[in-house]
């Protein structure tokens, strides 16, 4: 009878862990920041894909390396605004030259912590960009992990943009 109890207990467990995950998988947390560049699609881009000159201004990608194309592994160099870095290899997901880059990285084997990040450009009149940078975060450890998103990355996406915006338009 108490074997009986504990594979029932252990059970629900599994069946509320199971919830739990699925749950958290479907109802990703986004981060959405935005911003209109006074430069063309074009022009955003070229800074946007050269990912050599990072170092020179970008605050939030330090570093990335690695092919563009679609399907390809990517490897960047993450700084919070604490200044911790983190390197992580992300698969590309699409590469759109003056569209979209968009790569999901997973904390191995997945469901843990996913991170669906892109970066799209839509063309506004008088020939300006806006930047959209949004990341889609799924798994069971982001519900623990969403003020830390919110205070330490999030800022990161929004100096990228402006620091983005300025090297594109010249300043």
């Amino acid at each position: 009878m108490r074997k009986k109890k504990l594979f029932v207990a252990l059970g629900a467990f599994v069946v509320l862990l199971a919830g739990y995950t699925a749950y958290t998988i479907a109802r990703p947390f986004v981060l959405h920041t935005d911003v209109v560049i006074d430069a063309t699609p074009e022009q955003v881009w070229r800074v946007l894909a050269d990912r050599q000159a990072y170092p020179e201004w970008n605050p939030f990608i330090v570093s990335s390396t690695g092919e563009l194309t679609n399907g390809g592994t990517i490897t960047n160099v993450l700084r919070d605004t604490k200044g911790a870095e983190t390197r992580f290899s992300p698969t590309l997901l699409a590469v759109e030259p003056n569209k979209e880059l968009r790569w999901i990285g997973k904390v191995p084997p997945g469901g843990i912590f996913d991170g669906e990040h892109s970066f799209r450009l839509e063309a506004l009149p008088d020939g300006r960009t806006r930047l959209i940078q949004e990341e889609k975060f799924r798994g069971v450890a982001i519900p623990f992990t969403r003020s830390m998103l919110t205070n330490t990355i999030e800022p990161q996406f929004v100096a990228m943009n402006h620091a983005l915006a300025a090297r594109a338009t010249g300043y």
